[in-house]
């Protein structure tokens, strides 16, 4: 059997927006997929374990006999696997730079964005709002780039970087719910605005997308776990 015949499943969680890229990346090469859920709140189950013994964290996908880890190692595994409809620019300075964007978006963006909803005090609040404003300042120049004035990042479709940064759209929904703040606006982020909505409708991304209301609920029960976990 070919490997990309091979049967494919993908170990992970609904709320989580590293699974959801992996999950994208499939739905955009049509990958026939079996998805494991996971209830990490409440143990990692055996074969999670067996499957990452290293993180011992989602996503993993298993493709046939192998398993690969970490979301964008996998993002880039599906897209030399299933070479249509490809994910990653063909041009090595693009490819470079989309990379660079994606490891600022998991190393500093998303940890900020994180922290507003973690902030003790509102001076901590305020300046992690702040850094998730800059952030998405930066992303604005960079998408009118990276775009050449088309509707992605990956220009006329999805790419590397729309399922980098488009995964965390869910959450920042939440983020703004919970905040009161519209961090994406028409003021100073209008691009990034109208790329969100097309992102979020796209056919590969709108049924694995989390409804804000069910994730904010989601991220509600967390936190109760979280406060009522004895600290020693």
């Amino acid at each position: 059997m070919a490997k990309s015949h091979a049967e494919v499943k993908v170990l992970g969680t609904w709320a989580s927006p590293f699974v959801m890229r992996v999950r994208i990346a499939l739905n955009i090469k049509s990958v026939a997929y079996e998805f494991l859920q996971e209830r990490l709140w409440e143990g990692k189950s055996e074969l999670l374990l067996k499957s990452n013994p290293v993180h011992r964290k989602v996503p993993v996908l298993i493709h046939g006999d192998d398993t690969i880890c970490e979301s964008l190692i996998i993002v880039q595994y599906i897209d030399e696997v299933w070479p249509s409809a490809p994910i990653l620019p063909s041009d090595p300075h693009e490819r470079a730079t989309a990379r660079f964007w994606a490891a600022y978006l998991d190393d500093k963006w998303f940890p900020s964005l994180r922290a507003i909803g973690m902030a003790e005090g509102e001076d901590a609040r305020k300046a992690a709002i702040g850094q998730v404003e800059e952030g998405l300042m930066l992303l604005e120049e960079a998408f009118g780039k990276c775009s050449q004035g088309q509707a992605f990042f990956g220009k006329d479709q999805i790419g590397y970087l729309d399922i980098t940064f488009g995964c965390f759209l869910g959450w920042l929904r939440v983020t703004e719910k919970m905040s009161g703040i519209k961090l994406l606006n028409e003021i100073n982020t209008p691009a990034l605005l109208k790329w969100a909505n097309r992102f979020c409708n796209d056919a590969a991304v709108k049924d694995v997308m989390p409804e804000t209301e069910k994730l904010a609920e989601f991220a509600k029960m967390l936190r109760g776990r979280v406060r009522a976990t004895p600290t020693s």
